[in-house]
């Protein structure tokens, strides 16, 4: 009896067993209320964002009263307020009436408003140069876009955005003259996506450089544009790209309504858009691609996919967006097939070190150390002797100090940042290992971790990972290897179900697609890439006719 009795588990056995069992259990059921809860949500956002649309355009705009006293009164008491805001009244001599020209300061060209506009408003102006029909009458006239206000308030708002607004007697609505901007940051190259080879231009922060990049990306017609205004309290123009000729036509309108549905007081960044357009926002992993890169966008629009450039912000989103695409770069094609490919598949070797590298230093040391080989095992052992913190405080420590020094590095001036988190890395992992807190095996494992990191192309991508890597080792340091490979199947279960705007986001690997591994894990010669990515469902499949 005693000798059965000796082989009976201990009951540390028994209770992993019993979350081994319950933790796939619970994790459906959330799984489940999640993606419920989301439709749920995203039902009861449509619909108030809808009552919301319908609600503010109830009220009517403020019309112009066609007398140009009280006009010029009622813009002063609404607007005059502003001290960057400038109002210049002269009399207009061919026309003998009285006028007015609002600017804000800074938003144009100064010398120009100042000098050539107000001359010829002032001297040489006539009703039929001021028509107002969108396009400027007279090749002499110093601007070249002059169109009508609809009402006061649009008036006011284009005139605090950049526009020069007049305001004339006997005229019965203000005229908008769009001007050449003020300073802006010069064209350079995209500080989060350098490049050895390949073009050195990057997206800005104005939205007509960045529309003119793509334009001048190569001679198209089928390269469209569409315009939209959005921001309830500041807007900004948004512009949706795409080649008219290729575009699955359904993703199209599916992108349009998501835009349109976006209900915000002012969006800063796109990254604002981002957030609100994903079909998932619970999950961890990024439904959109973001780029500063032109070359990128013009490449994603002839695979069948869609761009967003918000004005104000140099990235650009692209939709849909699949897991292989946030670990490609342009520079894998850039070179020949070969080497593009044995770099592609080590960064993809690279992610999955950066997300499991610590889950399994904890689940061998710590559970399965006869996994090891012998001697490597001894070495290990011999380095830890001494270090009294379990595996999984050990790896924290290392881990949450890593990120410190990644985040300082980023935050620091750039003459001194690189050099923090290079030295503060040194300095940090050789103090810890002398004062015996962590074992120098350890510190090789967070090291190698770190710089693999680094190496995925997508910034957001690589914040994923980082962040699901703390959620591994909790799932390695409860259940040992068991635990880290079911933290595994979770997530490759999670990201089955994924999808980005209607496309799986494992394709092509799950739903399975072997016409697209062509430009997986490796890329193919150029030559042997006719046809375009079959996920997208493209009005033309082949590249080459």
């Amino acid at each position: 009896m005693s000798s059965i009795i000796s082989h009976i588990p201990s009951w540390g056995i028994f209770a992993q067993a019993l979350i081994a069992l319950l933790v796939p259990i619970c994790a459906v059921k959330m799984y489940k209320r999640m993606y419920s809860f989301i439709d749920s949500r995203r039902d009861a956002g449509a619909a108030a964002i809808n009552q919301e649309k319908e609600a503010a355009a109830s009220p009517s705009a403020t019309p112009f009263s066609g007398d140009y006293a009280a006009d010029a009164q009622t813009i002063h008491s609404r607007i005059g307020g502003n001290n960057d805001l400038t109002a210049r009244e002269f009399t207009m001599t061919k026309l003998n009436a009285k006028a007015t020209l609002y600017n804000a300061y800074g938003m144009q060209s100064d010398p120009l408003l100042n000098m050539r506009i107000m001359e010829f408003l002032m001297f040489e102006a006539t009703m039929e140069d001021l028509s107002g029909s969108g396009k400027a009458s007279s090749s002499q006239l110093p601007f070249t876009i002059l169109t009508e206000a609809p009402d006061l308030d649009s008036f006011n708002r284009s005139v605090l955005y950049g526009y020069a607004g007049l305001l004339i007697e006997g005229l019965p609505r203000g005229l908008l003259i769009e001007l050449p901007n003020g300073a802006n940051r010069s064209i350079s190259e995209p500080l989060s996506e350098a490049l050895l080879r390949g073009p050195r231009l990057g997206f800005s922060e104005v939205l007509s450089e960045n529309t003119s990049m793509l334009r001048r990306q190569g001679y198209t017609e089928q390269l469209e544009m569409k315009s939209f205004r959005i921001g309830t309290s500041l807007s900004k123009d948004l512009v949706v790209a795409y080649i008219k000729d290729i575009v699955n036509p359904d993703l199209l309108q599916e992108v349009m309504d998501r835009v349109q549905k976006i209900n915000a007081e002012f969006l800063a960044d796109s990254g604002y858009i981002e957030q609100l357009i994903e079909d998932n926002y619970l999950s961890p992993f990024q439904q959109v691609q973001n780029t500063e890169r032109p070359d990128r966008v013009i490449n994603a629009l002839l695979e069948g996919r869609v761009a967003i450039l918000l004005d104000g912000t140099p990235f650009a989103l692209i939709v849909p967006a699949t897991f292989s695409m946030l670990l490609q770069s342009p520079e894998d094609y850039y070179e020949r097939w070969l080497s593009g490919s044995a770099i592609r598949m080590l960064r993809f070797v690279a992610a999955f070190m950066s997300l499991m590298a610590p889950a399994l230093y904890i689940s061998l040391i710590a559970f399965h150390p006869g996994l090891i080989p012998t001697e490597l095992a001894l070495t290990i052992i011999e380095t830890r002797q001494g270090v009294p913190f379990p595996p999984l405080i050990e790896v924290l420590i290392l881990e949450i100090s890593i990120e410190i020094l990644r985040e300082a590095g980023i935050r620091l001036p750039k003459p001194i940042g690189p050099a923090m988190g290079i030295v503060g890395g040194l300095i940090i992992g050789d103090a810890a290992v002398q004062a015996g807190i962590v074992s120098p095996f350890l510190v090789i494992v967070v090291a190698v971790t770190a710089i693999s990191s680094f190496s995925i192309p997508t910034y957001s991508a690589g914040i994923t990972l980082r962040l699901l890597r703390f959620a591994g080792m909790l799932f390695a340091a409860v259940l040992g290897m068991f635990g880290t490979i079911l933290f595994f199947l979770l997530l490759c279960s999670h990201l089955t179900k994924l999808k980005s705007f209607g496309v799986p986001y494992l394709t092509p690997a799950s739903p399975f697609r072997l016409r697209d591994w062509k430009d997986l894990f490796f890329r193919v010669p150029l030559s042997l890439m006719k046809q375009r990515p079959a996920m997208f469902k493209t009005q033309k499949s082949k590249r080459k006719s």
